[in-house]
């Protein structure tokens, strides 16, 4: 790959890095290199890679590895110490690892680290670097923060502008491999602080987070299994994947008098086709016998939802709710509107009462915490996230609350 002039500075620069850029300009690219060189060119050294979720985590090591095997296959162990999705070992006696930070870091103390690379560093929660400074200290070693900006605040932002870090600040615009036309499109489907924030990569102060960091923590109160979940009803809240990548998500919930919610389990996959993704809900309502399943049935989950409703198994049970009016009658003669603010509203409300309760898990947290909105030109009211797709599945899940005595006319 041809290397922008950015990115050759980057692969020069030595000590810290706090790079911020829009999307696809080629970031953790550039970054895969140059972790793969250290530990090349570097004997002993360890180098560790975190994200504030799996996911995000194993994306970078599976292109330094990538970026290894290509360049310097001779260099990876093979046998025991052969590459597993968390451990590198070079036969110069370095070390790449690779884990997700969590929620507070736990997972990652006791390292010490010579080189510690943050992927998507401005979703990293503020407690996790409590525990990441310290296994710098004895090594002296340096950290490469990379990241879309997500607000002005916290520890990625403030070391932006932090003397002893090199800043790199790379807008989608410059970048040459992205075709205008995407760019085009891209203002016209944003607004344009979202544009501002996804493509030009800027810190922008008015978009405000929908669901408060500390309020999602409070609701994250299931810590065992003591919850009677033979209790009260069970729902299933579905987001179906968008073509590109995206993941489906099952997010079963039990109601519990009538109002408050425990959540059950989290079922995330990737690149299901239609029929694997009606046998994942079917085989969930198997297990838990839903009184409802909500489904958004725009784009891919059409195929789905048709597939549910003709289905004798769970026909009586499926919804569409796809922030559009759904009927209400047979005859399609009532509808009601329902709107991506109305779930997210209610949602939010369940948990400022103290309505529902979660499990403490990092994926959840973070995609709660990627909800932004703000008030556009016209005063609208917008909403949207980067990692939508558990809070997709959830505020679906949640509008059961909403949905007490509705006798739907499936049959």
């Amino acid at each position: 790959m041809k290397l922008d002039s950015w990115q050759k500075e980057v692969l020069a620069t030595e000590g810290n890095i706090c790079l911020r850029s829009g999307r696809q300009v080629g970031k953790s690219t550039v970054i895969s290199q140059k972790a793969g060189e250290y530990a090349i060119k570097n004997k002993n050294k360890v180098i560790l890679v975190v994200a504030a979720v799996e996911r995000q985590a194993f994306h970078l090591f599976e292109m330094i590895l990538y970026y290894l095997d290509s360049n310097y296959r001779t260099y990876i162990c093979k046998g025991r110490k052969r590459p597993t999705k968390s451990k590198i070992h070079l036969n110069n006696g370095s070390v790449i690892y690779c884990l997700p930070t969590g929620l507070s870091g736990l997972g990652i103390r006791g390292y010490t680290v010579d080189l510690l690379i943050a992927d998507e560093a401005a979703f990293i929660p503020e407690e996790v670097w409590t525990a990441i400074t310290p296994m710098l200290a004895v090594t002296k070693g340096n950290i490469i923060l990379l990241s879309t900006p997500f607000g002005k605040g916290g520890f990625y932002y403030k070391k932006f502008s932090d003397p002893s870090y090199t800043s790199f600040h790379v807008s989608s615009e410059d970048c040459p491999r992205i075709d205008k036309k995407t760019l085009e499109q891209a203002k016209k489907d944003l607004t344009k602080l979202q544009y501002a924030q996804e493509y030009l990569g800027e810190f922008v102060d008015e978009l405000r987070q929908f669901y408060p960091t500390e309020l999602i923590q409070k609701c994250m109160t299931i810590q065992d299994h003591s919850v009677n979940l033979n209790r009260g009803d069970k729902f299933l809240g579905v987001d179906v994947a968008r073509k590109g990548g995206d993941e489906t998500v099952l997010f079963s919930v039990n109601r519990i008098n009538k109002d408050t919610l425990y959540e059950i389990e989290i079922d995330i996959s990737k690149e299901n086709t239609i029929p694997d993704t009606v046998r994942r809900i079917k085989n969930a309502d198997k297990r838990n016998s839903f009184r409802r399943i909500y489904i958004d049935d725009g784009g891919l989950g059409v195929g789905v939802f048709d597939s549910l409703f003709e289905d004798n198994q769970t026909k009586r049970k499926v919804e569409a709710i796809n922030n559009s009016s759904r009927p209400l009658d047979r005859d399609s003669n009532r509808a009601k509107k329902i709107l991506k603010e109305d779930l997210y509203t209610n949602l939010l409300r369940l948990m400022e009462d103290g309505k529902i309760n979660l499990k403490e898990n990092p994926e959840t947290l973070l995609s709660l915490k990627s909800i932004q909105y703000e008030y556009t030109d016209n005063k609208r009211f917008k909403i949207f996230g980067n990692y939508s797709h558990i809070t997709e599945a959830l505020v679906r899940a949640a509008w059961c609350t909403k949905d007490k005595g509705l006798n739907i006319w499936i049959c």
